[in-house]
């Protein structure tokens, strides 16, 4: 589960303050901000270069297998990319020849073009990470055709189907591209609507919510992670699912290849390379179960690797690597694929780990019914990591916390992992402006308190929320189905706001103080509470453009559910006008946190026992319609700040030092700040390992 609103840095605060920090040379000369992108609904995004400190220092062993997860994470990114479109691939490889070969175009049609080029690499689609809703380019369709064209004429490939030609691939693409009332929406959540024919994204084709749950609910769906669900001529207008999976024929096996077998392949190529270098020969052996998902498509293959990876805590270097995150799917059931490839930082690491390590005590202590509470939570493992490469719906837009696995039975028979993503943090914070506080907050007190204590209170949220909040409660042992599978459309959004509110009860615990991770003062949970009121009553609005009233995105609807509610049902927060701006302001901290216990409980037993009627009364309620007015109010006091919707990021670079014979004797780091060369390098990249997977499962 992600957490993926900016939180300005937290853990560096904290850090300073109880260890020695090592010093970075020329930090102040580094570069972060690389570009801001804008156009009409779209933006401002803001284009940032990510650094990872601490590289240098792995061994060079570590650094080589990190190299080796970094090749394999890259060489499968594109089939998250599919995952949201079924045309994206093939619009991106227009983009990418035009971007390339350019010479000849006009310069005013060429800048349109590449502005959305870039912001299709950031979204990995043409469709908004924000608002899930389709963007087109500011130049005409004719005006693209041409320099699609004159791209060609200076060399560029375009790959065409059987006998198609250019003309004809453009004119089928037309409406993907510049029809925004065609597919408008990627993932269709609206209350009343078809899920699966109203979303664009592609985990299904040619049928409906209905049919897909009633084919599920008689037992058909085996892959419900891991493939695509399709009503074709050729299946007599059955469902079928296509898994995504390279087979294992072409190693005398029986299990067909599936869906981006080639893809898969290359990934597998390189996560063998890397099992040479592991940490110790249980990760090895790991690497092994989950190069076996990969080929068998299995799901208890994949739930073998996953309690593998829960119980391997000892390597510094660890990977996210799979179908791992439902957002995209409006059921809550179709895995994107991601890859995350990171480092620890161990002094981080010691510190927070005391919040996972007594898991049992916050446990005990959460506000809902007892028989949802668990009575044997093992030590939940948290790390503070540093980000080496994400790809897939990883990034380039990233996460700052993560908690996984998702499998709720995994989790509750053998824990899970934590993370916060401190070099992701980090560049949050070179990159953010402190004006937007200002701008937002009630009074000078509010303000000069996010000032001292903001950073704190907002890491301590995100460790609480990944550490705590996914990983407690647990189901009525009368549900037969998985709470994820029982309430579709609304589990994710739920998640969040139930993990939001752990970190919202707990940061209260004197227990927090006895370890050490918050000074004795209300201070913290104030900066807390102020923070979320702030953001989610008006701050957040600034993502919702002109013209759409409803919001999209899971943890925005978690956001507005609880202030909404605590709003109508906690006599704790307030709104009002002064000097003709909206202001939220905490009235009662007291009470704040008696509602946020009340709120809390009500989701948990939501969860616990599937009840998609509370489900939905909740969040259609509180989460779903916004305040046009407000939003309009934002986006006009928005206007004078320095502010970005959101960030995406150019990852690090890592080439390999080979000695005469080829062997890679050790990995050096770069940082490109440059976001086009490096989407044209990762694109270059997939396609010549796809070629030598091709050959890889024809057996040559």
């Amino acid at each position: 589960m992600k957490n993926i609103f900016i939180a300005l840095c937290i853990v560096m605060q904290l850090f300073s303050q109880q260890t020695d920090k090592p010093k970075q040379p020329n930090l102040m000369e580094r570069k972060y901000t690389i570009e801001k992108l804008q156009m009409s609904d779209v933006g401002p995004v803001r284009i940032v270069q990510l650094y990872a400190d601490g590289f240098e220092k792995l061994t060079v062993k570590e650094k080589i297998f990190t190299y080796y997860l970094y090749q394999s994470a890259i060489a499968a990114r594109d089939i998250a990319v599919d995952q949201r479109h079924r045309n994206a691939l093939e619009i991106r490889e227009l983009l990418e020849v035009v971007y390339q070969h350019q010479q000849g175009i006009d310069q005013t049609v060429l800048d349109k073009i590449i502005l959305y080029t870039k912001l299709f690499w950031v979204n990995n689609s043409n469709y908004d990470n924000i608002t899930s809703r389709k963007f087109v380019p500011m130049c005409s369709a004719e005006e693209f055709s041409a320099a699609v064209k004159t791209a060609v004429k200076n060399g560029g490939l375009v790959a065409l189907n059987k006998g198609e030609t250019l003309d004809r691939k453009l004119v089928r693409l037309n409406r993907s591209i510049f029809d925004s009332s065609s597919e408008p929406v990627q993932t269709n959540k609206t209350p009343g609507e078809d899920m699966i024919a109203g979303s664009a994204n592609n985990n299904y084709e040619g049928t409906t919510v209905d049919e897909v749950e009633a084919w599920a609910k008689a037992g058909n769906e085996k892959y419900p992670l891991n493939s695509k669900v399709v009503k074709e001529n050729l299946s007599g207008g059955k469902l079928i699912e296509k898994v995504y999976r390279t087979g294992n024929k072409h190693m005398g096996g029986s299990v067909p290849a599936g869906m981006y077998a080639e893809d898969l392949q290359a990934a597998v190529s390189y996560l063998e390379k890397a099992k040479a270098y592991a940490h110790n020969p249980r990760q090895a052996a790991n690497l092994d179960k989950l190069i076996k998902f990969y080929r068998t498509g299995d799901l208890n293959d994949w739930r073998e690797y996953n309690i593998g990876w829960v119980k391997e805590t000892e390597s510094q270097v660890d990977m996210i690597h799979g179908f791992i995150e439902v957002y995209l799917d409006a059921r809550g059931a179709k895995g994107q694929f991601e890859s995350v490839v990171n480092f620890a930082n161990p002094e981080l690491t010691q510190l927070f780990q005391q919040v996972g390590t007594n898991a049992q005590y916050f446990e005990d202590r959460m506000p809902w019914d007892a028989k949802y509470k668990k009575s044997d939570v093992k030590p939940l493992k948290y790390t503070v990591i540093n980000v080496v490469v994400e790809t897939g719906d990883a990034g380039p837009v990233s996460a700052i916390g993560i908690n996984l696995p998702n499998e709720q039975d995994v989790r509750e028979q053998y824990g899970s992992k934590s993370v916060t993503l401190f070099n992701i943090v980090d560049a949050y914070d070179k990159t953010g402006g402190k004006d937007i506080l200002k701008e937002f907050a009630y009074d000078q007190q509010e303000v000069e308190r996010a000032d001292k204590f903001a950073s704190l209170a907002d890491n301590l949220h995100t460790a609480l929320h990944e550490v705590l909040g996914h990983a407690s409660g647990k189901v009525s042992p009368n549900l037969k189905t998985d709470p994820q599978a029982a309430l579709p459309g609304y589990y994710s959004t739920l998640e969040e706001a139930r993990a939001d509110l752990v970190a919202l009860y707990h940061i209260w615990d004197p227990k927090l103080v006895e370890i050490g991770l918050v000074p004795n003062t209300m201070d913290v949970v104030k900066a807390m509470y102020d923070k979320e009121v702030r953001n989610a009553g008006m701050v957040q609005l600034q993502r919702v453009p002109k013209g759409h009233d409803q919001l999209e995105e899971d943890h925005m609807k978690n956001r507005q559910t609880i202030i909404h509610w605590l709003l109508k049902n906690a006599d704790c927060i307030e709104r009002g006008q002064r000097g003709g701006k909206t202001f939220f302001r905490v009235t009662s901290y007291e009470k704040m946190r008696d509602g946020v216990a009340k709120l809390l409980s009500e989701i948990q037993r939501i969860k616990s026992e599937s009840d998609l009627a509370g489900a939905k009364s909740l969040i259609d309620t509180y989460g779903f319609k916004i305040d046009t007015a407000l939003r309009d109010e934002v986006l006009v006091r928005m206007e004078k700040l320095d502010r970005a919707v959101y960030t995406g990021f150019v990852m690090p670079k890592l080439e390999p030092v080979n000695d005469a014979k080829g062997t890679v004797t050790d990995v050096n780091i770069s940082y490109p700040l440059d976001l086009g060369k490096q989407m044209l390098e990762y694109s270059q990249f997939t396609k010549e390992e796809k070629e030598k997977a091709r050959k890889t499962l024809r057996g040559k």
